[in-house]
This record gives structure tokens, C-alpha cells and sequence, in this order.
């Protein structure tokens, strides 16, 4: 057993109760899990900082999925890595969150999950998204490598969003990995988002607000009675944010 496996337990999930009402509950509870997966470094065995700036800037994406009429249903969870780092062949985030989906498991049982991951995060997603009830991954700004492994992506849906401003992760690559996972057998859609850069900060709302919408759509939860449908289509593309802003489906 490696040195990473030694020792106390990490406790890399945290998964709030839903806020639903009474009634919602009484339907038959969460239609599904959403575990958001913050970003970090290529090389790193520290602890993130008890100040985690990259954990920070996922919760306004938990917020807009508990926000959102139609995912407000959902568990919103997250993923805490041991270490700030990928750290090569180690991967050590991915660890970490194949830990978080067996603990979901075991905390609410064999509900869907969508794994939403910036960066890092998102890399750390794609790897674990073979596990079983995984539906599908939302990767923002995605770390995406050239030889990344894509066949275990066959049957779940990839949606990617990149700015191509992006100087810290390459959207090039998003675009060439989702070519690849689609030819895998995965149902893919890049998003070309048109400010963010690395950081999602300018233009903020668009990330949040689209992250939320695809993650519905990968659990096929309904749309809202009344609210527009704009048709945009699957692919590598990448597809223009812009097919994306109105509606909530």
C-alpha cells in the first residue's frame, strides 16, 4: 500500500441535505447528486490552504444549481483533495474523488451523479467518470492533456466549456480531447465561452448559469412549464455560448 493510503481516512466529500420543502421531499426526494471538483496545481503534496481560493470559486456554481427551478432538487456536494497537485502518474486527485462517489453512494445510495469540475478539478472528473452511476461530467476550463484516456467515456455525456483567451489550461485541447472521446462513444459539446479566461471571473453569470442548465440536461431533468428551449446541437465543435443564453433547457 502506497504512503498516500496510509494512515487516517481523508474525508474528501461534503455533502450538504438539499434545500427542498416538504412536499418536494415526499415526491421521492433527490433526483440526482452533483459534486463540484475545485482545481489546483500540476505538482503539489501540500494540503490545499485552509483559505482555498479554488474551493472558493465553486461555490457560486453550488449556488446556481440551488438556485435554479430546475435543479434545485439535486444534492450539491463537494470534493476536497488531499494535495494541491495532480502529480504525475500519482494523479492524486482522482483518488480522491473515486472516495467522494463511493461515500455518495453509501450516504444516499445509487443515485446519478454529474461530476462539475474547473481545471484540475475537471481532469480529476473525466478520469473518474467510469465509476457507475456516474451520468455525465460538466468540465469548466478543463485540464485536458495530450494521451488523456478517453474509452471510459463511452455511454456518458462530456460537456466542456473553455474560453479560448485561456493562457493557463489550452482550449485547443479540450476541443481535440472531445474529438476523441466522442470517437470513444461518449456524447460530447464543447462550449466556446466568450470571457473567463482561467478564472471565470468576467462574465461569471454565463459559466454559472450554463453549468447548472447542462447538468440538468445530463440527468434529463424536465424544463420549467413555459420556459424556451433553444435547440443547440452535440459535438466537438466547439458551439458559440451565445446558442446557449436564452432559456433554461
Amino acid at each position: 500500500m502506497s504512503d498516500r493510503r496510509r494512515g487516517a481516512r481523508h474525508r474528501a466529500l461534503n455533502l450538504p441535505e438539499p434545500r427542498v420543502d416538504s412536499a418536494a421531499r415526499a415526491e421521492g426526494g433527490a433526483a440526482g447528486v452533483v459534486l463540484l471538483l475545485h482545481g489546483g496545481r500540476a505538482d503539489s503534496f501540500a494540503p490545499p490552504p485552509t483559505l482555498n481560493l479554488a474551493g472558493l470559486r465553486m461555490r457560486p456554481f453550488a449556488r446556481a444549481l440551488r438556485g435554479s427551478t430546475r435543479t434545485a432538487g439535486l444534492l450539491v456536494g463537494s470534493v476536497r483533495f488531499r494535495m494541491r497537485g495532480w502529480n504525475g502518474e500519482r494523479a492524486d486527485p482522482v483518488d480522491d474523488a473515486r472516495q467522494a462517489l463511493a461515500d455518495v453512494e453509501e450516504a444516499v445510495g445509487p443515485l446519478p451523479v454529474v461530476l462539475l469540475g474547473h481545471s484540475m478539478g475537471a481532469r480529476a472528473a473525466l478520469r473518474a467518470a467510469d465509476a457507475g452511476h456516474v451520468r455525465g461530467v460538466v468540465a469548466l476550463a478543463p485540464w485536458c492533456p495530450p494521451g488523456e484516456p478517453v474509452s471510459h467515456l463511452a455511454g456518458r455525456t462530456v460537456i466542456a466549456l473553455h474560453d479560448e483567451a485561456d493562457a493557463m489550461t489550452s482550449a485547443a485541447g479540450t476541443w481535440a480531447y472531445l474529438r476523441r472521446a466522442e470517437e470513444a462513444g461518449a456524447r460530447v459539446r464543447g462550449v466556446r465561452m466568450p470571457t473567463g479566461r482561467h478564472t471565470m471571473l468576467r462574465g461569471a453569470g454565463l459559466w454559472h448559469r450554463l453549468a447548472a442548465r447542462f447538468a440538468a440536461e445530463i440527468l434529463h431533468l424536465p424544463v420549467p412549464p413555459g420556459a424556451p428551449t433553444p435547440r443547440a446541437g452535440w459535438g466537438a465543435g466547439p458551439t458559440d455560448a451565445a446558442a446557449f443564453r436564452t432559456g433554461t433547457g
